[in-house]
């Protein structure tokens, strides 16, 4: 019998990360898929997963024996701080079918993607994958962080009472092609690049939001979705595992900003809003334990400015010559644009 992976989210940044390792990565190898895999991508205009019924019906349809749990409700700092009982229910209920559907259905694998947010704000650092429940997660993205806890307390008690094979990945920051432009929700990176474009496109300043002084670790969408499939493939713990750059590659958001300016080519004004939240100010997470597992593979990390570069030169330097981007705030138009560029 074939393996039937379903990647919920599997339209979004990360998501189309996987299907273009699945599509480009050797067979059989450590980051491509094996003989006999059908690999499903499928996005919410296909299933509400915040509905159990739709849910029930996408399983029924694809009768998945491992699952890619991407899909959730996301968004930048100000989304999450503006909205927080919205991803805190809305979470809730697409892990809590999703999760709950799998067992039903007797799949034999999911990997749920997390995030470094919901790791306490006061805590000791580095991150590492023992302390995620160790106190409270930073205000800004507090609804968010708690839905996505829960994970993995649903993840150990299914593998504890059924003994299925649930686990997580953690990701740091992800960026890459695919990604959301839309100002109102955009993570940080793509709401820089869009607002970097618009002031050079109007001659305007480009503002960044914040202080500039906070730091993230920034993994390139398409190195993630190589370890999304080598974790698929090698790695079958319940305890969570960090999928992450080294801390020792933590970046401000001025450095992010001053390659985002860069690879724009913006010869403007530059400014920083301090009126504006930075959100949690530093999450330094140790890969220790993930460089430990792939030591008889030929992983790489593409560096921060080789990779931004890549994007933006791949994806928008036709866009940028032509002048077709859209040049209102408006991020729809803008995403539609951009990802047609995509190579």
């Amino acid at each position: 019998m074939s393996a039937q992976i379903l990647i919920t989210g599997g339209t979004g940044l990360v998501g189309q990360g996987i299907k273009y390792a699945i599509e480009t990565e050797p067979v059989n190898s450590h980051f491509g898929k094996r003989d006999g895999e059908e690999w499903i991508f499928i996005g919410s205009s296909e299933a509400d997963l915040r509905n159990k019924g739709q849910t029930e019906k996408l399983f029924e349809k694809y009768q998945p024996t491992h699952v890619i749990h991407l899909a959730a409700r996301v968004g930048g700092v100000f989304a999450n701080m503006a909205r927080k009982l919205d991803f805190l229910r809305d979470n809730l209920l697409i892990n809590d079918n999703v999760l709950h559907t799998a067992h039903e259905f007797k799949v034999k694998k999911v990997i749920s993607c997390l995030s470094t947010c919901v790791y306490p704000d006061k805590v000791e650092y580095p991150l590492d994958e023992t302390k995620i429940h160790l106190g409270l997660p930073h205000e800004s993205n507090f609804g968010y962080s708690h839905a996505k806890r829960l994970v993995d307390i649903q993840s150990r008690a299914y593998k504890e009472q059924f003994g299925d094979n649930f686990t997580s990945a953690i990701p740091t920051s992800v960026f890459g092609p695919h990604d959301n432009f839309d100002l109102e929700s955009a993570h940080v990176l793509p709401a820089l690049i869009h607002r970097c474009y618009l002031s050079k496109t109007n001659n305007t300043p480009f503002v960044v939001w914040g202080s500039g002084k906070a730091q993230r670790q920034f993994i390139y969408s398409r190195d993630l979705a190589k370890l999304f499939v080598w974790m698929l493939h090698s790695y079958d713990s319940v305890e969570p595992l960090i999928l992450s750059v080294g801390e020792d590659e933590e970046i401000t958001i001025k450095q992010a900003a001053d390659a985002v300016v860069k690879a724009v080519g913006f010869k403007g004004e530059y400014q920083f809003d301090t009126t504006k939240s930075d959100g949690q100010f530093l999450k330094p997470a140790t890969n220790k334990k993930l460089l430990g597992l792939l030591k008889d593979t030929d992983f790489r990390f593409t560096p921060f400015d080789r990779a931004l570069m890549r994007w933006c030169n791949g994806s928008y330097k036709t866009t940028w010559m032509l002048g077709q981007a859209s040049r209102s705030s408006d991020g729809h138009g803008f995403k539609a644009i951009l990802t047609s560029q995509m190579p």
